[in-house]
């Protein structure tokens, strides 16, 4: 499913993000992504989402050369993926409801189609009747489920998690961590930056160890 051979990420001022990365998950397993703060997470998951472009390497999604890609060609290949971030990015001008579904509009699906699929998807999280409600009338778990559902509309293949536990207590952190498994479970891909070790290495999943942008572990 992720393939990376020999990638560098290189930012403005010559810091090495990442280097000479060389790691690989098989399609339908669960893993988490470790290390210290900068040690090249989030740029390794940015990569895989062509948010940003190795500066050399290949990268390999589903069989896909991702420098091969144009910029025409990646809104269509994100919509194989799920993304939740650390911060959620919810629209606090918008519903619930509204939040879920805007991966949904926009790929132009039919509106009945919109409601059973957002339903469906908040019933996955335990929120299903919280449709018509704000964000801002939501605990922090709760807005972390709304981004979680909202990743996991479209039924992607692959989830990628930012520090999706990084504001929760532990008992949500591990209710949040549950959720993931469940995904995975039915064959979705799922990868996951995580600097709570205390946590993750009491699940019985893969851990890769970055160490100023390497592979260490």
């Amino acid at each position: 499913m992720i393939q990376f051979h020999n990638v560098f990420k290189r930012y403005p001022g010559n810091k090495d993000a990442l280097s000479n990365v060389t790691v690989q998950l098989e399609q339908s397993g669960m893993a988490f992504l470790t290390g210290h703060s900068g040690a090249g997470k989030s740029s390794l998951l940015k990569l895989i989402a062509l948010i940003i472009r190795s500066t050399s390497g290949q990268i390999l999604v589903n069989g896909q050369n991702l420098g091969r890609l144009s910029k025409r060609q990646i809104p269509f290949f994100r919509r194989n993926i799920g993304i939740i971030f650390q911060d959620h990015r919810l629209l606090h001008d918008r519903t619930v409801f509204d939040n879920v579904a805007l991966p949904l509009v926009i790929a132009g699906c039919q509106h009945q189609d919109i409601g059973r699929r957002v339903r469906s998807s908040l019933d996955k999280v335990g929120l299903l009747g919280m449709e018509k409600k704000y964000p801002v009338m939501l605990s922090t778990g709760e807005q972390q489920r709304v981004g979680i559902a909202r990743a996991v509309v479209n039924k992607p293949p692959l989830l990628l998690a930012d520090e999706p536990t990084g504001n929760l207590d532990p008992e949500l952190s591990r209710d949040i961590m549950r959720l993931f498994e469940q995904f995975n479970h039915v064959g979705v891909t799922v990868l996951i930056a995580s600097h709570d070790l205390d946590l993750i290495s009491r699940m019985n999943h893969r851990i890769i160890r970055l160490h100023n942008g390497c592979v260490v572990d």
